[in-house]
């Protein structure tokens, strides 16, 4: 398939405007926005995706922002991934107290952000009037990977996107000089820039697509006063991590790159397999919960082909399309440069082949570039004249709806267990509270749950299952608290390996008590010292 420019089919555009209203499409779209908001709310309500430690600690830190406790920089434990979740949900905190929900409900807010602007977007680069109505209907589904990235407050990738989405609306605006004063854009268009970059620098490829975009069509424009804005907004927006590393003279350079180049050793066929023939179904929204399916796997190669297909027709329109077409086109390359690097990164990795599935999430911020991965499969579609491509394109257009739609219902399928789970958690806070108990040990995974749900009320340290070994603490004041308790207790789910090592720790504590006392409520037990 050869697609000699990447100008909207005249097709689309006399149908449209022969069969429909001008408001037709723009209705339909928001049909759609309500549905995925509606879908992403009911979730969220009960209880999916399920929430985890990681999450928990982004909720802890919340909760002491809205007190006025501590002003975290970055994600408590580590020196990387900022805190802007926390600082976001801290307001709702403060108003309508801690919760899962209450944490959440900025993110689902950022969700509409970032499919109005990528309305918007697809449709200052694409002038047909349903293509923007597809790429809202596949922004309204959501697989169980998508909504997990969207909505829960793990750290920087429910922002990522209407980021993203943004910054490449203001550069297309400024290199076309759509605003009348670009200072405002360039104040914005910075301090979102420096917001990602303490925040997440998975962000850096488009990042750097915006600005290529920028400074290609309007140097000659930066000067100046205008120079002074955006660089001083970058640093506005960095300033939380420009502070943090002169504080603790640490080069903001070394966390990231520690991550980029960590994780377990991986062969090149595992990064490859994982990164781009397992990783690309997954991150995008076209598998199942935590797994993929063999016939999912299928947009993988598809979506290479569509890639480099889009990047030769858009390197071929800048050489010989009109010289007003070539800030349009510029974007649509810069957006598809950004999803190459993207994938590129992510597949040279070692987490690509070491935890797929974990970190799959690190391909999100493809769904920016998605209008102009699908916008060739639209244009032969639409285009009478191709007869041999034209049932090709229709078909994978239709197989990627479908596969899309089908992962969205494994994902909901996941509600009864997530139900059962968020229940049996709720139940061990009760039983605990109601045996008094201020101090626990627990895994990693229950840990920060714990003490988030009960709002510090009932603190947790973390121990290794294998051999109950001081574990990940990623907030060290809990552990002070466990360890100089005088009767903590532990936690684990029930049937964990460790109990036999837990009935031993108590029973060496307490050598006079006798047996520890067990209490099981459905998924967990409770040791605590004998009677």
């Amino acid at each position: 398939m050869v697609i000699s420019d990447l100008r909207p089919a005249r097709d689309d555009l006399r149908a449209a405007a022969s069969t429909t209203s001008g408001r037709l499409p723009l209705l339909i779209a928001l049909g759609f926005l309500l549905a995925g908001t509606g879908y992403r709310l009911v979730t969220s309500l009960v209880g999916t995706p399920r929430t985890d430690s990681d999450e928990a600690i982004m909720g802890l830190a919340a909760l002491h922002v809205s007190t006025g406790r501590h002003w975290p920089v970055y994600f408590y434990g580590q020196h990387y991934m900022g805190t802007l979740e926390a600082y976001l949900a801290a307001p709702i905190f403060a108003v309508a107290g801690p919760s899962v929900f209450a944490l959440r409900l900025p993110n689902l807010l950022l969700y509409v952000l970032f499919v109005v602007l990528m309305w918007r977007l697809t449709v200052r680069l694409y002038p047909s009037r349903w293509f923007p109505v597809l790429i809202v209907a596949l922004l309204a589904l959501g697989a169980d990977r998508v909504l997990r990235n969207q909505l829960i407050a793990g750290g920087g990738y429910p922002e990522m996107n209407p980021a993203g989405a943004l910054l490449m609306l203001l550069a297309l605006g400024l290199a076309t000089g759509a605003y009348r004063r670009p200072t405002p854009a360039l104040a914005v268009g910075g301090l979102v820039t420096g917001l990602m970059l303490w925040d997440d620098p998975l962000l850096l490829p488009y990042l750097a697509a915006a600005g290529a975009v920028v400074l290609w069509f309007t140097w000659r424009r930066l000067r100046g006063w205008a120079v002074a804005v955006l660089v001083g907004s970058v640093l506005l927006g960095a300033a939380p991590a420009i502070w943090y590393a002169v504080a603790n003279r640490r080069n903001p350079l070394s966390a990231l790159f520690n991550v980029s180049s960590g994780g377990e050793p991986a062969g090149w066929l595992d990064r490859l397999s994982g990164g781009v023939l397992f990783g690309v179904p997954m991150g995008t929204g076209f598998c199942g919960p935590g797994w993929c399916a063999g016939w999912q796997l299928w947009w993988a190669p598809v979506l290479l082909i569509l890639l480099g297909v889009a990047t030769v027709a858009a390197v071929r329109a800048l050489r010989t399309g009109e010289p007003g077409d070539r800030v349009i086109v510029a974007t649509r390359l810069a957006l598809l440069v950004a999803a190459g690097l993207t994938l590129l990164g992510y597949a040279t990795s070692n987490t690509a082949g070491s935890t797929p599935v974990q970190s799959a999430c690190y391909l999100s911020t493809l769904a920016i570039s998605l209008p102009v991965l699908l916008w060739p499969l639209w244009a032969v579609a639409w285009e009478r004249t191709r007869v041999f491509w034209r049932p090709v394109a229709v078909l994978v257009l239709a197989g990627v709806v479908a596969s899309m739609a089908v992962a969205t219902v494994q994902a909901v399928g996941t509600v009864p267990d997530n139900r059962v789970y968020t229940v049996n958690h709720q139940a061990l806070i009760d039983e605990l509270r109601r045996l008094s108990v201020r101090h626990v040990y627990s895994h990693y995974w229950s840990c920060n749950t714990i003490t988030f749900a009960t709002e510090e009320e009932i603190v947790c340290a973390v121990v290794e299952e294998d051999d109950l070994s001081p574990g990940h603490d990623r907030y060290p004041a809990y552990r002070v608290a466990v360890d100089a308790a005088p009767d903590p207790v532990y936690v684990l789910p029930a049937g964990s390996r460790a109990e036999p090592l837990v009935r031993q720790a108590l029973r060496e504590r307490y050598p006079a008590g006798g047996e520890p006392v067990l209490r099981t409520v459905p998924g967990y037990t409770i040791y605590m010292r004998p009677e």
